[in-house]
């Protein structure tokens, strides 16, 4: 079992969309978090969004489920959608 580190992550947009999402990687490592965080808003159109350290923060470790354990496979990080994200 492998254990994922959450961050718990808040953007917001230029628009005042405020996005609430989960980063879950394999490393305890909040700078990685923020950056993986800063990539996905751009991947999704919001390369604008501000997040910053205090909005990226450790939450708690868990085994990923298989959706999530796909993505951080694959990229090295995967995003849980919780509150205002895009579809």
């Amino acid at each position: 079992m492998t254990l994922s580190h959450v961050y718990d992550t808040y953007a917001k947009a230029v628009s005042g969309r405020i996005m609430h999402f989960d980063v879950v990687l394999d490393e305890q490592d909040q700078d990685k978090a923020l950056k993986y965080a800063k990539e996905w808003l751009a991947s999704i159109g919001y390369a604008d969004a501000v997040v910053t350290q205090e909005n990226c923060t450790f939450c708690h470790s868990a085994e990923a489920p298989s959706e999530l354990r796909k993505q951080i496979d694959s990229q090295g990080y995967g995003i849980y959608k919780l509150e205002g994200c895009p579809k």
